[in-house]
């Protein structure tokens, strides 16, 4: 393929932007001379090679307009957050509830390189499943930061969005990709959301009392990896996902993942509040 941005090394090697990062996923040297580029990944700026920039727009525009058309046309598969949304399979992760994440694995840096590049900062977290590879039912994490360090690790800070259930398991360049739809909780009118309002309370004050009745080290642990305890909500059914205080409860619930799964899947808030309190019982 023609250069597509290019960039050249200390080394004085040239490479598309792309190609070089790469490379330096699986190693941190020059592909074509083996010379050390630490302190490249280290500084993460690579600057454009104006001079080859330019001399390929002059002397070769249509191939170079080909070239764009077909980065154009990557870049707005991988943007899709229905069809081949990647996939990080990993941890339980829950709508509002914050997932930090250390990244080291040359495919996972690539597709959190890749969602930051497209502008969607967005993926999708399952647990792993051993039949199919990952779970039915999962959560979209979006990016708030990302931070890089010299040996191409990072540390990514991301926080849940919506829930969706997995229509097609698939792959791309190493890691899990899938076909999604988004579910979100079924409303209740009259008598039932008048039942559920007095669920909600009470399940809420039993999950605040459970919390506090934990030893202080426990609790100091719980609240600096997962905030305050959200507030009870005025309407419980005002986010399609549900109360917020359900899922920062479920996350800190020492419950195997198996366990927590099927709270990600439920559509009937009623049945969810149910749950929870069952296990805090």
């Amino acid at each position: 393929r023609l250069f597509y941005e290019p960039v050249t090394t200390p080394c004085g090697h040239t490479f598309c932007l792309k190609c070089l990062e790469r490379c330096l996923d699986h190693n941190p040297k020059c592909p074509l001379c083996k010379e050390g580029l630490s302190e490249c990944l280290a500084m993460r700026k690579y600057c454009k090679t104006v001079l080859m920039e330019e001399l390929i727009a002059r002397y070769l525009p249509e191939e170079l307009t080909e070239r764009r058309k077909i980065y154009e046309e990557e870049i707005a598969e991988l943007s899709n957050l229905n069809k081949n949304v990647p996939i990080f399979v990993c941890t339980m992760a829950y709508p509002t509830v914050p997932c930090p994440l250390h990244i080291f694995e040359p495919c996972y840096r690539l597709m959190i390189r890749r969602c930051m590049e497209t502008g969607t900062k967005q993926f999708g977290m399952c647990i792993s499943d051993p039949v199919k590879g990952f779970a039915d039912y999962g959560c979209i994490l979006e990016i708030r930061n990302v931070e890089f360090f010299a040996d191409g690790r990072s540390v990514v800070d991301s926080i849940g969005k919506r829930r969706f259930k997995v229509i097609q398991h698939s792959q791309r360049d190493g890691y899990n990709t899938a076909d999604i739809e988004y579910i979100e909780d079924q409303k209740v009118q009259g008598q039932e959301y008048a039942a559920l309002l007095v669920l909600h309370d009470s399940v809420y004050d039993q999950a605040y009392m459970w919390f506090n009745s934990l030893k202080q080290a426990l609790k100091n642990r719980i609240l600096s990896h997962f905030g305050p305890m959200p507030a009870k909500d005025p309407d419980p059914q005002a986010n399609p996902n549900g109360p917020a205080w359900c899922w920062w409860v479920l996350a800190v619930l020492p419950l195997e993942n198996r366990a927590q799964l099927p709270f990600l899947a439920m559509k009937s808030l009623k049945d969810r509040l149910n749950g929870i309190r069952r296990v805090l019982t």
